[in-house]
């Protein structure tokens, strides 16, 4: 099966301040989360907050995907965390 994205849907979580999304490989679910710093080395004039971080991904929604999928086909699983050192 391929991963993909079908789901738009992104939330912030306050706790790891990082944004979380989710992509599918058939019936399984894969959780990924993007951490702040990442949308520092992307976009270094985004805000360090839940609304920066939110208009941050959205700007980079395509590259993020990519990326996601790239760390997905070198080894499966079900959580990934995405850093700065990913883009």
């Amino acid at each position: 099966m391929v991963l993909n994205f079908p789901n738009p849907t992104r939330s912030y979580d306050q706790r790891r301040r990082s944004v979380r999304f989710w992509g599918y490989d058939g019936a399984f679910e894969i959780s990924f989360n993007v951490e702040q710093a990442a949308f520092a080395r992307m976009d270094p004039a985004a805000t360090p907050d839940e609304i920066g971080s939110l208009k941050s991904f959205d700007r980079h929604r395509e590259r993020i995907l990519k990326i996601a999928a790239k760390l997905y086909s070198r080894r499966r699983g079900d959580t990934f965390t995405l850093m700065a050192s990913d883009f």
